[in-house]
């Protein structure tokens, strides 16, 4: 069944979730570039309001906790690039196809995917069915601004 702009927008509201403004790139790339059908969103990053709500490594300086929250916050920066990019129309999503996480961890911790769960936990509130993609996880030794995870994703969307 197709999502329309208001089951969307309905469902973000019924989550108690406001999108941000598309946070800008922090460097010289593209924050998303359409490839087809495809919809490609860089790499987000748990900020808000222009500040990191979490920095340091996840089993050091950031509970397993906050970095749950961490990437349900870069899951709704994932969506803003989404909306940015699809001219806030909501009906353009198909699926999430593809998360793909980055955590920074310290060197004993291991439990990346249950970090991950926040943001595909996210995707299928927000598009139900449409929101069940494949994913990667991995534990990094860093990231910038010594964030504790960095999330990008694929969607199918209709030209």
């Amino acid at each position: 069944m197709k999502n329309t702009t208001a089951d969307i927008e309905h469902r973000l509201a019924t989550l108690g979730i406001t999108l941000p403004s598309a946070p800008a790139p922090a460097a010289n790339y593209l924050p998303w570039t359409l490839c087809g059908n495809q919809l490609w969103i860089a790499g987000q990053a748990p900020i808000r309001d222009g500040k990191y709500d979490y920095v340091g490594r996840v089993g050091a300086e950031v509970t397993p906790q906050d970095a749950h929250r961490a990437a349900r916050l870069c899951g709704i920066n994932v969506l803003a690039q989404v909306k940015a990019a699809c001219s806030a129309d909501w009906s353009r999503v198909i699926k999430a196809v593809r998360v793909c996480g980055y955590i920074s961890a310290a060197p004993d911790f291991f439990d990346f995917p249950k970090v991950l769960d926040a943001c595909s936990d996210l995707m299928f509130e927000v598009f139900g069915d449409a929101g069940k993609h494949v994913r990667t996880v991995m534990g990094v030794s860093g990231l910038r601004f010594n964030v504790p995870i960095v999330i990008d994703a694929v969607f199918e969307i209709r030209a």
